[in-house]
C-alpha cells in the first residue's frame, strides 16, 4: 500500500465530500451529511500516516486503494 501524509488525506477526503468542520491542535475532524461518523486526521507536516491508521480511515470514508 501506498504512504501518504495527513496533508494528502486531508485532500482526498476533500474530493469525496467529507468537510472540515473542527481542527484541534494537529488533527483535522472532518463529517460528511448523511454520516455520524467523525475522521480525525493528524497533520504532523509532510510525515506519513502510520498504515494502520491510514487503512482505519479509508474503511470509514469508504476510500479505495486505487483513488491514492
Amino acid at each position: 500500500m501506498k504512504s501518504l501524509s495527513g496533508k494528502a488525506l486531508c485532500r482526498i477526503l476533500e474530493k469525496k465530500g467529507w468537510q472540515l468542520k473542527n481542527i484541534h491542535g494537529s488533527h483535522h475532524v472532518y463529517m460528511k451529511a448523511g454520516r455520524k461518523e467523525r475522521i480525525s486526521v493528524p497533520v504532523h507536516g509532510n510525515k506519513d500516516l502510520k498504515l494502520g491508521m491510514l487503512k482505519a480511515i479509508m474503511k470509514i470514508a469508504e476510500i479505495d486503494e486505487s483513488e491514492l
